[in-house]
Order: structure tokens, then C-alpha cells, then sequence
């Protein structure tokens, strides 16, 4: 049975100007996906009014929470003790979000209780990645 878990978090997205803005996310996990989290945005919060979800892996998140990670589009690290900073990038620019880092803990040791680390069933993650590459055949 597939299990997916649904976290609400409050980020904040820091300006180039130094200012916060809140914005609502939602943190998400799927058994059926076991090495990927994703952080699904608003359409209120996106440039072209539509939502928005990031995918990155599952160890990232927990290694982001410990020290800085995170290679290509998505970087995370711990500022202070009890703050995190995710950082995105795409073609339409940079986003540099702020989180609380105990609900992000939290949510990790959820995931966890899904499916413990080291316990994912690989060849689904694979299946499902041949397919989205390749398409059902």
C-alpha cells in the first residue's frame, strides 16, 4: 500500500533586498517515490500563477539539515541552530527560502516511519525514473 505524507511548513523567501516574505508550502512524501521529497508551492506564490512542486532527494534533506549540501539546482544548509536555507535555482533566477529547522526534522523522521533509510525499494525508484525517461512502452 502506498503511503504518502503531506506537511505544511511556513517558509520564508528571502529578498535581494534583505526583507522575508512568509510563503505557504507544503512538505510532501510518497512510499511510492521513497528517495524523493517534494516541496509543493502555491500558484498564489509562483511568477506565472500556477503550482509549483520541487523534487530532490530525501538523503539531501537530511544531509542539508546537518551542513551544507547539495549540488545543481537545489542546495540546503543549517544556520544557527535552529534555522535552514534552501536554495533553488532555475532558469527564471534564484529563490532563497528560510525554514524552521524542528518541522523540517519532524517531517523527515515521518518519512522515516514510511520507510526507514536503507529500506527503499529500488527497483520501483528505477522503474518509475525508466519511465518518465522512456514513457510506457
Amino acid at each position: 500500500m502506498d503511503i504518502t505524507l503531506e506537511q505544511p511548513a511556513r517558509a520564508h523567501l528571502i529578498t535581494g533586498r534583505g526583507q522575508e516574505l512568509p510563503v505557504p508550502v507544503t512538505l510532501r512524501y510518497a512510499s511510492a517515490d521513497p528517495l524523493a521529497v517534494y516541496l509543493d508551492f502555491p500558484p498564489e506564490t509562483a511568477l506565472d500563477g500556477k503550482d509549483v512542486t520541487w523534487t530532490f532527494s530525501r538523503a539531501l534533506l537530511e544531509e542539508g539539515l546537518q551542513r551544507r549540501a547539495g549540488a545543481g539546482d537545489v542546495h540546503l544548509w543549517p544556520c544557527g541552530a535552529f534555522r535552514t536555507v534552501l536554495e533553488l535555482h532555475s532558469p527564471s533566477g534564484l529563490a532563497l527560502l528560510r525554514f524552521e529547522t524542528p518541522p523540517l526534522r519532524r517531517f523527515l523522521q515521518r518519512s522515516y516511519a514510511v520507510v526507514p533509510p536503507g529500506q527503499e525499494d529500488l527497483s520501483t525508484a528505477v522503474d518509475q525514473g525508466l519511465i518518465a525517461l522512456f514513457g510506457a512502452v
